[in-house]
């Protein structure tokens, strides 16, 4: 190879090089945030889970009241 054709593509190889290692960290951040979402929907599906416990427990109690007052059909 000539001189200015090994020029050329080392030129080419650096900018690839360049923007593998742009790419690497954008997927480094992209694998982050998606972590952080994960943890987040976790924590809702958790809340999700107690409000179900608590909204079981006025039913019952609801339930025993109607009960009581005659207002619930047999």
């Amino acid at each position: 190879m000539t001189d200015g054709t090994e020029s050329i593509v080392l030129e080419h190889l650096r900018r690839i090089r360049a923007s593998q290692e742009r790419t690497e960290l954008d997927l480094s951040e992209l694998k982050s945030r998606v972590s952080g979402l994960e943890h987040v929907a976790g924590q809702m599906l958790a809340m999700l889970g107690t409000m179900n416990q608590r909204m079981d427990r006025f039913d019952e109690r609801l339930g025993r009241i109607e009960r009581r007052l005659d207002l619930a059909d047999a």
